[in-house]
């Protein structure tokens, strides 16, 4: 990268500042203007790796002991210039977890969602079939990836064309690309944020069946899996689980700001916020 160092003319080439680069002869090698001024080599700074006698200059066997043995002597240091200090305070936890009223995290949770561009149907669950059909169908879909313990209730109107591939362990991340959707449900959702969190429970199977296929359709449960914050998601977690937190469908930019989707996961997520009475 250029730029970042500061170091002057390329040693290699004209106009080489005498001891920019490696001594010659094998020696102890130099160091740059950034670590120890210009001209000064690794030698000349007092108790350096690479220093006289050390055998370590220039990348010759012995670096790596003097490192281990550097790092040894600091970590030694630190042990001993805290060993008679009092335990860390408890944090304080008393702080406000939510800026959002529960009344109102569904439907925050909704707009924060489609900010995102993600695609939020609501329905109330005696019409998710017919919901998740039409979706598969909208898109096209002639397979569709089912997690090991997804309700079989939620693919009951899909027509029998359109084939259940079950999620297998030896599955390749090549056999999943050419999937083209899978339904799942989630963990929970957080509304302040428009984040689904997936925890790969039976209902949602292991996380690449959720980055490989291009189009996922996520049944979220409302208002029982919803939360307003992060704050309040994290005591409904298990951290030992492998958690995947998705806000929208995959997105990326470079520093022209040109946004590309699908490179890290689904290129359209769609949610389904689902009631258990009549949908609003």
């Amino acid at each position: 990268m250029s730029g970042d160092s500061g170091t002057g003319p390329d040693p290699s080439g004209p106009g080489r500042e005498p001891g920019a680069g490696a001594a010659a002869g094998g020696g102890s090698g130099a160091v740059t203007g950034r670590d120890a001024g210009p001209g000064a080599s690794v030698g000349s700074v007092p108790g350096a790796a690479g220093g006289p006698g050390t055998g370590s200059g220039g990348g010759a066997p012995g670096a790596a002991g003097a490192t281990t043995a550097s790092r040894a002597r600091i970590l030694d240091r630190i042990r001993r210039a805290v060993a008679d200090a009092p335990e860390a305070p408890v944090p304080d936890r008393d702080y406000l977890d939510t800026h959002t009223p529960g009344s109102r995290a569904v439907d925050l949770l909704a707009e924060n969602l489609a900010d995102y561009r993600a695609i939020v149907h609501r329905t109330d669950a005696e019409g998710l079939p017919a919901l998740i059909a039409r979706l598969l169908s909208r898109r096209g879909a002639r397979t569709v990836l089912v997690p090991p313990l997804l309700p079989s209730s939620w693919l009951s109107a899909t027509p029998a064309e359109v084939a259940r591939v079950q999620d297998g362990a030896g599955d390749t991340a090549r056999e999943l690309d050419v999937l083209d959707s899978v339904v799942t449900g989630c963990a929970l959702a957080v509304a302040e944020t428009g984040t689904i969190v997936l925890d790969a429970a039976p209902d949602q199977g292991r996380r690449r069946i959720t980055l490989v296929p291009d189009h996922h359709v996520c049944v979220v449960s409302v208002p029982d899996q919803v939360v307003t914050s992060v704050p309040r998601a994290m005591p409904r977690l298990d951290p030992t689980r492998p958690l995947t937190w998705i806000s929208g469908p995959s997105a990326t930019s470079d520093i022209e700001l040109d946004r590309v989707e699908g490179v890290h996961g689904p290129r359209t997520l769609e949610v389904v916020l689902v009631t258990e009475g009549p949908a609003g």
